[in-house]
């Protein structure tokens, strides 16, 4: 049985060179146990050092990828800067061209109504000077007889026309619906628009009014809504309504004139 008070020598003790054979044992075994630790302190060496040389590689690669991607983000943002520029040069000098041309539209619609609303005050001064032609006539006695026979005989005339001037202006109405509308299709306002354009080209008021050429004017110029909410179709359009006062005048004078040109054709006939 081994003595545990006194262990076998392999412990390393200070003075184990003194003492013969015992002395020669301990030095083996301090050599022994100095070799593995020398070894592990080699590897840990050569270990932190290709852990260095790794680390250093990593972040060598990693900042030159940031490097390579910071590049490459800053060249992506200076060409959309530049593309956005672009763009928006673009679309600025689109929209003032733009706005020029709504501009001359709105003077010369600003012009042609004007010169609409010319014709209206010439027609009114036409109705007022035939006004008093009839009470003339009518304070005359006999002509007064033949006058009135006359207008008689144009009533109906008149009344034919201003029904199909009161069925062109619900049309007008409906068409200029279909125009502000978000919802209704192009196609179906232009199939309307041929329809009344063919329609006032067959019949004799349509000639006698010229009225196939105002239509197409209208068509042309009268772009104008109400408000997106609104939901009465009579307050869409503007040069239409302009016209159509044109029109009911026109037809008042019609009737004046056609009166007198039956009168003194009766006069040349007798």
């Amino acid at each position: 049985m081994n003595n545990l008070n006194e262990p076998p020598r392999w412990n390393i003790q200070p003075n184990q060179r003194e003492g013969g054979v015992g002395a020669e044992d301990g030095n083996k075994w301090n050599y022994a146990l100095l070799l593995p630790l020398l070894g592990l302190a080699a590897f840990r060496w050569i270990w932190t050092k290709e852990s260095q040389k790794e680390i250093q590689e990593v972040k060598a690669k990693y900042d030159k990828d940031l490097s390579t991607f910071k590049s490459e983000m800053e060249a992506s943002y200076r060409e959309t800067l530049t593309e956005s520029c672009k763009k928006e040069a673009t679309l600025q000098l689109e929209l003032e061209k733009e706005r020029q041309r709504v501009k001359g539209y709105q003077e010369a619609m600003a012009s042609h109504s004007q010169q609409l609303i010319e014709k209206h005050k010439k027609l009114q001064l036409e109705r007022e000077a035939l006004e008093s032609e009839k009470e003339r006539m009518v304070k005359s006695g006999a002509a007064a007889a033949v006058l009135h026979q006359a207008l008689e005989r144009e009533n109906n005339w008149y009344n034919w026309a201003t029904a199909a001037l009161k069925e062109l202006e619900g049309q007008l109405v409906e068409r200029q619906s279909i125009y502000c509308s978000h919802t209704k299709s192009r196609r179906l306002r232009k199939d309307m628009e041929e329809r009344m354009l063919l329609k006032v080209a067959r019949e004799p008021i349509g000639r006698e009014l010229q009225l196939e050429s105002n239509l197409r004017d209208i068509f042309r110029r009268d772009t104008y809504c109400a408000d997106w909410l609104n939901e009465d179709k009579r307050k869409n359009g503007s040069l239409m309504w302009v016209y159509l006062k044109y029109w009911q005048l026109q037809i008042a004078v019609q009737k004046y004139k056609r009166a007198e040109a039956a009168i003194l054709g009766e006069q040349k006939r007798s």
